[in-house]
């Protein structure tokens, strides 16, 4: 049986592209397709994956106005010759699952959410710094990029929600009753430790959509210490908004100090509404509780008063009370029940979990 991965693309890393990596653990010699890759912000981990870029790749400028080049996607995807393999596993938030199959292959899309900009489109857009020109063309391409993907839905023999929220969200888009299996979190990689330090933390893709501006605003009023893990577009925006010291933006870290930053942390805080949400269960995996927006994948990884608590409205007094009320009870959360919430989203659960459906649904499909 011969198999292929195609990624929407590689131009950061993120969740994501953590699940590929362990799709290629899976699966080793399966090349990676994807519409564009850039090197430079992957790990080592990709130079050993055989990874095959399309046109795109040689476009101009792709690095910095990527967002701009969005009608060139569903036909990079679609160029990709797979007619000579068995299986297609897609990686999708976008336009992965557009991928053609050949006639008796298996196509199952691992679905992060249906096309946010496309579903979701007014959220999408209302943070991003869009010109004038593009802004005002953009609707029309949507509409038509809408159609392409309910479109693309009929080469998709199975799909894998990343969890009952975009389950939810895959029927509510498709129509297409999904099954869902969690993303793989390496809990091995984290640990407990003995003594804290007094800040809180985000690690995060430094995006518009995160909702990091409303942390920044909550901890400029409370002066209390936050440190901000990531790299991102939104970087100079909310270096705009820090008025104090007591922030800090660390950029990117290495792996270790990363690590001992999720365990020294007072709480980690999740302020948007994601689809899963890594992060906040790398942080449960170090025994440190989280402080999230009640919505999304959070709901399904953080168990309320014994691994973290909830803020229930998308606003600076709702996060302030949820901030003062974990300061009251701090020392209740036990950092070995935190930790042990985390490990039902460990990478061999979903190693297990993930070849197991896969091999049966392709097994299904060739019988039938």
């Amino acid at each position: 049986m011969k198999i292929a991965i195609v990624h929407d693309y590689f131009n950061q890393y993120g969740g994501a592209e953590r699940v590929v990596e362990t799709m290629h653990e899976i699966f080793p010699q399966a090349p990676v397709y994807t519409t564009i890759y850039d090197m430079k912000k992957m790990p080592d981990s990709f130079k050993g994956m055989d990874i095959r870029a399309s046109f795109m790749q040689k476009l101009p400028f792709m690095e910095k106005h990527f967002k701009k080049y969005l009608m060139f996607y569903p036909r990079a995807i679609e160029s990709f010759d797979l007619k000579d393999y068995d299986l297609v596993i897609s990686s999708s938030s976008a336009f992965g699952k557009g991928a053609v199959k050949r006639i008796g292959a298996c196509h199952i899309c691992y679905c992060y959410t249906p096309m946010r900009f496309v579903w979701d489109y007014e959220n999408y857009v209302e943070k991003e710094e869009l010109n004038f020109i593009f802004k005002k063309s953009l609707p029309l391409f949507i509409k038509r990029l809408r159609n392409w993907d309910l479109k693309t839905n009929a080469g998709v023999d199975y799909f894998i929600a990343i969890s009952k929220n975009i389950k939810e969200r895959i029927k509510k888009a498709y129509g297409v009753d999904a099954d869902y299996i969690y993303p793989p979190v390496d809990i091995s990689k984290f640990k407990i430790f003995n003594s804290l330090e007094d800040y809180f933390l985000i690690v995060s893709r430094l995006n518009s959509y995160k909702n990091i501006d409303l942390v920044i605003s909550v901890f400029n009023k409370l002066k209390l210490k936050l440190k901000i893990v990531g790299t991102g577009p939104y970087k100079e925006k909310l270096e705009s908004l820090i008025e104090n010291k007591n922030i800090q933006l660390l950029g990117r870290v290495d792996e270790s100090e990363l690590i001992e930053l999720y365990g020294k942390c007072r709480a980690f805080i999740f302020p948007g509404s994601e689809d899963f949400g890594i992060a906040p269960v790398e942080a449960q995996a170090s025994g440190r509780p989280v402080i999230a927006f009640a919505a999304g994948g959070a709901l399904e990884t953080i168990n309320e008063g014994v691994s973290g608590i909830f803020f229930h409205d998308n606003s600076i007094d709702s996060l302030i009370d949820s901030i003062k009320s974990f300061l009251k009870s701090e020392s209740q959360f036990d950092p070995k029940t935190i930790r042990s919430n985390a490990l039902k989203f460990d990478k061999k659960v979903f190693k297990k979990k993930f070849k197991d459906y896969v091999l049966n649904k392709y097994n299904l499909l060739v019988k039938s």
